[in-house]
């Protein structure tokens, strides 16, 4: 399995990525901002980070960028992809999840290890968790609040599109402690924690993050 990992212009958290899928036993192919096309990989991760100096808003000027056009294509065929903290972002800015992330509320960057729920693992990327698992997994943001209005909401949790719910506080402001959703087929995933930073014990609080790489691999290759 081939994994490309985005690299925009301010991406901080790409070679981290691409760790993460090396450690769960993917190739990571490294993808440019200006590329033109995925060049036949099997899944994407948009990396955390500032991509474009977060000018105008996050990720707002990412989902212009050359790679997003077949990115989004290949998206709404069932490519998965997993956008992670900025990531994020650009997957609400490119309209392949709803919502959107702004300031915490606290008005203050946050940089924890976090608690979470897994709530579904109907998703490419989860399907390896239990549902109802408690996992922790690091996060660092300080435009992380995840908004909607109520009927989105509402869709969300009736369609178990809600991923992954934060536990023990409500770290910035997240509608209904929302840290993760997906699309309706469940192979658009993002969140605002970095499971590519709890992927191996020397390094993180825990291995719990090292999950939602080995589900793709296992989605897409059956291993």
């Amino acid at each position: 399995m081939r994994v490309g990992v985005v690299t925009f212009p301010g991406s901080l958290d790409d070679a981290d990525a691409r760790r993460a899928v090396r450690l769960a036993g993917a190739e990571p192919v490294a993808l440019w901002h200006a590329d033109a096309d995925l060049h036949g990989v099997d899944a994407v991760v948009l990396p955390g980070g500032f991509s474009y100096g977060d000018y105008l808003r996050c990720g707002a000027i990412a989902r212009f960028a050359p790679v997003m056009e077949p990115l989004v294509e290949a998206a709404h065929g069932g490519l998965p992809v997993l956008g992670i903290c900025n990531g994020f972002q650009v997957l609400c800015e490119s309209h392949l999840l709803p919502g959107a992330l702004i300031r915490n509320d606290h008005r203050k960057f946050n940089c924890v290890d976090q608690a979470l729920v897994v709530e579904s693992t109907a998703t490419v990327w989860t399907s390896g968790y239990a549902t109802g698992q408690r996992i922790v997994v690091p996060l660092k943001n300080g435009e992380g609040g995840y908004v909607a209005d109520e009927k989105t909401l509402d869709g969300l949790e009736a369609e178990g599109r809600v991923v992954v719910r934060y536990a023990g506080g409500n770290p910035n402001g997240s509608y209904r402690d929302i840290a993760g959703i997906s699309n309706e087929r469940g192979n658009v995933v993002g969140l605002m924690p970095h499971p590519e930073h709890a992927v191996e014990d020397l390094t993180g609080p825990s291995t719990d993050g090292l999950t939602f790489f080995t589900s793709a691999l296992k989605a897409v290759v059956g291993v």
